[in-house]
């Protein structure tokens, strides 16, 4: 047998709030008093029913048509209660001007802001001459204007909590992707740091392996070359992982020349290396993408040079790495990198290009990127 759902007042989302705007409801309570009979019975009938369908509105929030009838069901027994009661009545519309500006859509809005305005004006045209009599209810004016116009404030208020709400959310959505393309970022990075040193350390185990019988003394020697190596990668990944490393061209080449070298390629470096005006970042992107071209040099060209020239122009700063080896296919490169290097270079508006070397041998990719230039102020040197 199910359990029978425990009763509430109003839903407990909105605390407090619809017990405290039950207050205003003394005043009509007490003021039907002063009726007699059947007026007065009916009266408190129509009241009863008045504060049921406040209570079923909060429940029928969502729910279209339920919500209209209950809606509609006040502002018509605030209509009753103004005209054939006392028009002071009317200020009971403070109960419904709270649920027409409920409605997030403009025209389910219109109607019902349309519906409450005849319910609330047309007490006050019937009664207009008692009102201009009686100068007490001529008080009332400022409250009644203030009803009329509530909706649009509630209104924009629950407008204001949707889209804050949506940001909140929008933010949350921030967040899981930063999360997210941080770590496809590491990963990129990893794969290329381990990938270049691998490729070295595999170099060097296949020449252990052929020395070990011709020259013992020169293996071991290449042996601890490895771990020294392996260690460096080691503090290179922790480094990576903490985002405290920012490498430079200039320390790129440097590792460029060991990994070539023992593939037995000749590297050729011509231009300016040191780029002191270059941002950080600009040569930790250009660092990493050199760092690639010569994982896929050593892995896929079968070349014996490799040239690497720097190109510094003003607004640009490119590099262009060519070898003269067996050429190797855009699909080839897609797959080896050219992508998370197009990614990467994309962040500062950098491009790489593919060509084929002018010797018809080997393969040519270019690298570049604007740079701004900073102007050095007027009277510093």
């Amino acid at each position: 047998m199910a359990a029978r759902r425990k009763f509430e007042l109003f839903p407990k989302r909105f605390g407090v709030f619809p017990l405290v705007f039950l207050l205003y409801l003394a005043f009509p309570l007490t003021s039907m008093t002063e009726q007699h009979g059947v007026k007065m019975v009916l009266g408190y009938a129509m009241l009863l029913v008045f504060i049921v369908s406040y209570r079923q509105l909060y429940y029928a929030i969502g729910h279209r048509m339920k919500y209209a009838i209950w809606l509609g069901l006040q502002m018509f027994i605030v209509f009753i209660l103004s005209v054939f009661y006392a028009e002071t009545y009317v200020l009971m519309g403070f109960f419904a001007a709270n649920f027409v500006g409920q409605y997030r859509n403009t025209r389910p809005f219109r109607i019902a802001m349309i519906t409450f305005a005849i319910v609330c004006i047309a007490p006050i045209v019937v009664n207009f001459q008692n009102l201009i009599n009686n100068k007490g209810s001529l008080m009332m004016a400022p409250m009644f204007i203030v009803m009329l116009v509530s909706p649009f404030g509630i209104r924009s208020a629950m407008k204001y909590q949707d889209l804050e709400r949506k940001l909140d959310q929008a933010n949350e959505q921030i967040k899981q992707l930063v999360k997210r393309d941080e770590r496809m970022r590491i990963a990129r990075d990893l794969h290329d740091t381990l990938g270049h040193t691998l490729s070295l350390i595999t170099l060097k185990s296949q020449l252990v392996t052929k020395l070990i019988d011709k020259d013992p003394k020169r293996a071991q020697n290449e042996a601890a070359e490895i771990e020294r190596t392996s260690r460096s990668t080691l503090k290179q990944v922790r480094e990576l992982v903490s985002e405290m490393r920012a490498t430079t061209v200039a320390e790129e080449l440097i590792d460029a020349e060991a990994i070539l070298s023992s593939a037995q390629i000749k590297l050729i470096v011509k231009g300016e290396t040191e780029l002191r005006d270059v941002p950080a970042l600009t040569q930790n992107i250009m660092s990493m993408c050199l760092r690639e071209l010569i994982t896929n040099v050593v892995k896929h060209s079968e070349a014996t040079i490799c040239t690497i020239k720097l190109i510094h122009t003003e607004g640009t700063i490119g590099i262009v790495v060519q070898d003269n080896g067996k050429g190797i296919s855009t699909q080839v490169l897609e797959g080896n990198g050219l992508a998370g290097m197009r990614e990467r270079l994309a962040f500062i508006e950098g491009e790489l290009q593919l060509a084929p070397n002018a010797s018809h041998t080997g393969t040519v990719v270019s690298i570049i990127i604007p740079v701004v230039i900073k102007e050095p102020l007027e009277g510093v040197v």
